[in-house]
């Protein structure tokens, strides 16, 4: 007999109740499900440029999927800091495992059918490192978005993070990183009157 009720969509939606930036003073407050939705935005449109600018085949689509639910498993995880998760690579090892054990959590809330869907994205599969790396490039995009936003609303915490984080887009960036930094960012730092 199959169950009648699964849990996982409404587990999801507790992505909006996991906010980010939890070691620093915020003028706003930033929760998954948001920073989720602005790195989908922002993959997609790095993976079209990419496309139609330099010559790339990568499906936008699963780009922009990826995306939204690169941070799902933190409805069981929570959000870990970053220097605390980067602090050394045991942690990092632990916490990765940790995100395994998440994710197999989550799809285990679907019915079997909908399950190796789901896999699919919460799990890395062969080939689509190309994708992984443009959502990781709109993750650290969406970080630094955050940073200019606080500075803007005269919150000196983030003045710091938002130097090193535009320096660690940069440092390697594919051309359509590039492309979407010197083309898109500068409007981040405009008022309502001044993007018309």
């Amino acid at each position: 007999m199959e169950r009648k009720g699964y849990h996982f969509f409404a587990f999801l939606s507790r992505m909006k109740h996991i906010n980010r930036w939890g070691l620093m003073r915020n003028t706003s407050t930033e929760n998954i499900a948001e920073h989720s939705h602005q790195v989908a935005v922002i993959a997609h449109a790095l993976a079209v440029i990419k496309n139609t600018r330099f010559g790339g085949t990568v499906d936008a689509d699963r780009v922009a999927v990826l995306a939204l639910y690169h941070d799902a498993t933190e409805t069981i995880t929570g959000d870990m800091p970053t220097p605390i998760k980067y602090f050394n690579p045991a942690i990092r090892t632990a916490y990765k495992e940790i995100e395994q054990v998440a994710g197999e959590k989550l799809v285990a809330m679907l019915p079997d059918e909908m399950r190796p869907v789901y896999r699919g994205i919460f799990f890395k599969k062969e080939g689509d490192g190309e994708l992984w790396a443009l959502v990781k490039a709109a993750d650290k995009i969406s970080a630094y978005i955050k940073c200019v936003e606080e500075r803007l609303a005269g919150n000196g915490e983030f003045k710091s993070a938002e130097r090193s984080t535009r320096e660690l887009i940069m440092r390697d960036a594919e051309p359509c990183v590039e492309y979407f930094m010197d083309r898109f960012i500068g409007s981040y730092s405009l008022t309502l009157d001044e993007q018309d």
